[in-house]
C-alpha cells in the first residue's frame, strides 16, 4: 500500500487496458468516456469473471496478460454491487497481481462509497468506473487549447528574439565604427607614428 510504490499514471496515454466484464454498465461507461474524452485512444479489452468463486484468479491472470501488451495504462474493476459481489477485488491473488504489473494500474470497483484491497495497492483509485476512464486519458478539446496556447507563446518568443536581434544589428551597422571604417587605420597609424618618433628619439 505504500505510496513509495506507486507508478505515474501517464497525462497522454495511446492504449488503454480495461480488466472487467465484457457486459454490463462499467464497460460500456468506460469505453463511452473516453471515446469522448479522447478518441484517438486504443482501448483493450482483456475481459474477466468480475464475481463469484473463480473471479480472483481470472482478474489476476488478466492482469498478467495485460503485461504482454504495449499498454500504457490498465483499468481495473468493475460495476457496483454488494459486499459479495466486490469481493473477488479484496483476495490476495489480485492485490498480489496489481502489485506485480509493470503497467501502472487504476483501480475502479463498485460505487464511490465502495473501498477494496485492490483500490489501496493499486497505483491509483477512480470512485466508480466512468471516474477511471477520466483520469485515464485527457479531455481532447482542453488538449487542443492548451497546444493553441503554446504555438502562441512560442511565436511571441521568436517574434522577440528576432526584434531583439533586429535592434542588435541595427546598433552595429550604426555605429561610428562601421559608419567611418578609415578611423580606426588612422588611430593604428597615430600610435605607431609616436611609436617610431619614440625609437626614433632614443
Amino acid at each position: 500500500f505504500d505510496a513509495a510504490h506507486k507508478k505515474t499514471i501517464p497525462k497522454i496515454p495511446m492504449r488503454i487496458g480495461i480488466v472487467t466484464a465484457p457486459t454490463g454498465a462499467a464497460i460500456k461507461d468506460i469505453l463511452s468516456t473516453i471515446k469522448r474524452r479522447f478518441p484517438i485512444c486504443e482501448t483493450i479489452l482483456f475481459p474477466a469473471l468480475v464475481q463469484g468463486e473463480n473471479a480472483a484468479s481470472d482478474i489476476a491472470n488478466k492482469i498478467d496478460m495485460a503485461a504482454n501488451y504495449e499498454i500504457d495504462t490498465l483499468i481495473v474493476g468493475r460495476g457496483g454491487g454488494s459486499i459479495e459481489d466486490l469481493w473477488p477485488f479484496n483476495e490476495e491473488i489480485v492485490a498480489r497481481a496489481i502489485y506485480h504489473s509493470k503497467v501502472p494500474v487504476i483501480s475502479a470497483v463498485g460505487h464511490e462509497i465502495d473501498y477494496t484491497i485492490s483500490d489501496f495497492v493499486s497505483d491509483l483509485r477512480a470512485p466508480t468506473p466512468t471516474g477511471a476512464a477520466e483520469i485515464a486519458v485527457p479531455n481532447m478539446i482542453d488538449l487542443v487549447k492548451h497546444i493553441e496556447q503554446l504555438k502562441i507563446r512560442l511565436k511571441e518568443s521568436i517574434l522577440k528574439k528576432v526584434n531583439y536581434n533586429k535592434l542588435y544589428l541595427d546598433s552595429l551597422k550604426n555605429s561610428y565604427v562601421i559608419k567611418t571604417p578609415m578611423i580606426m587605420y588612422e588611430n593604428k597609424k597615430q600610435k605607431l607614428d609616436l611609436i617610431e618618433t619614440k625609437i626614433n628619439t632614443l
